[in-house]
Formats: structure tokens, sequence, C-alpha cells
């Protein structure tokens, strides 16, 4: 990195060509970004950083001002999920496994949801999605390794929560524990599919509209899971218990 960067500073062309790329006005695709990637070999990505967060643009206040609509939007979406428990809180406050496993399941979705966003603005920025985007390898390899992962943090999760369940003196027997593991694991693998569908959708419509995906997808995913996940055990408890 240290070689490049003083390569670029040493390059007095190269130097002016970015200067002019940092002047141009945010949110246009200038064809100087494919040039200066084709002859000097810098990523795309750090090109439209050097664009879209160079000196004429206040990064904090970019960032804010694309995020807070989104991310009111994203608050009051999230509220919804607590009115969806009330209609089961009885219920649900009886079981006490299921009561260790909501903010445990809550955070873990809402993390698959910022790696989801996270990874896929990365891949936009490089390039490497196309409209058939389903032909990715590097996206088809993310989205089953994030399952596989959730699947089996589902699983452990749930038996962490039966053992201090029954360290606290709830008893249980093995058709509920069952049911434990299946509520958690039916919504760790529904929710996972869902947010991994809302982050490839929104990201390629918010790309495509010029602006950067990091702003947007992961509060939008964040609280699509809080939202998904209340909802989705609200139903399966309903189901089930």
């Amino acid at each position: 990195m240290i070689i490049k960067l003083s390569k670029i500073l040493s390059h007095p062309h190269l130097k002016r060509r970015l200067e002019s790329l940092r002047g141009v006005k945010r949110h246009l695709h200038h064809p100087l970004i494919h040039q200066i990637h084709k002859k000097h070999g810098i990523s795309k990505k750090t090109l439209f950083y050097v664009k879209e967060y160079g000196p004429h643009s206040h990064v904090a206040k970019t960032i804010i001002k694309e995020s807070i609509k989104i991310l009111l939007l994203a608050s009051l979406i999230s509220s919804f999920g607590g009115l969806l428990l009330e209609e089961i809180k009885t219920i649900f406050l009886s079981l006490i496994p299921l009561v260790i496993l909501l903010p445990t399941l809550n955070d873990m979705i809402g993390n698959y949801g910022c790696i989801f966003s996270s990874r896929f603005s990365t891949l936009l920025h490089e390039g490497k999605v196309g409209k058939k985007w389903w032909s990715n390898l590097e996206l088809r390899k993310m989205f089953w390794q994030i399952v596989i992962i959730s699947l089996i943090t589902a699983i452990l999760s749930s038996a962490v929560a039966l053992i201090v369940s029954r360290l606290t003196g709830y008893e249980f027997n093995f058709l509920l524990a069952f049911k434990v593991f299946f509520v958690a694991v039916a919504d760790v693998f529904f929710l996972v599919n869902i947010l991994f569908f809302v982050a490839i959708f929104a990201g390629l419509y918010i790309y495509h509209k010029k602006e950067d995906p990091n702003n947007f997808l992961i509060p939008i995913t964040t609280s699509v899971a809080d939202f998904g996940n209340m909802l989705l055990l609200t139903v399966l408890i309903k189901l089930i218990f």
C-alpha cells in the first residue's frame, strides 16, 4: 500500500488526474474512473471514494445526509416489532429459553445483515456484480457460508439458552426442547434468506441511482432483521406452542 501510494505521489500526471476526479460533481459516474483504473491499475472502489469523499465533500455531513431518512424509517419499522410480541406476551414470558434467546437472535441476525450489506457493497464497487447477480460465485459462496454459520450458531445458542434455563430452575421436557430448537433454526434460516435478497435488490437499486450503498444497506437490513425476527417468532410461537 505504501509502495502504491509513493508511486502515485511521484507520478505528476496521475496526481493531476486524481485532482480532476476529486473535483467532479458527486453522484456522477465520470469516464475518468474507468480511464484511471485501466491505465494505472487503481481499483474502481478506491477511485469511487476519491471522487465521492474528496476535499470538496464533507464526509460526515455526506453520510449523515444520506443516512438520516433511512435511519428514521428503520427505527420506525423496528418499533413495530415490540407491538407484535405484545400480542403473545403471556405465552412468550412463560417460555424462558425463548426469552433468553430473543436478544441473541436479534443481535445475531442483525450482524448477518451487516455482513451481507458490507460485502455486497464491496462487490458492487469492484464491478464484480452485473445484471445476472445470481451467477456470481463470490456472492453464492458468501450466501452459503452465512447460512451454514447461522444454523450452527442458532443450534448452539438454543442449547445454551436451555442450559441456562435449567440452571435457573425452569423445567422442560424433550418435546419443549425440540420446539425451542426448531423455532430458533427456522427463524434464523428464513431471515437470513430474506436479508440476502433485501441486500441484493436494495443494493442494486441504490447503486444504480449513483448513491453509495454503504450508507443505506446496513440500516435497512438491521431494521428488517429486528422487525422480521419478532414477526417470525410471533407466528412460530402461535403455531407451535
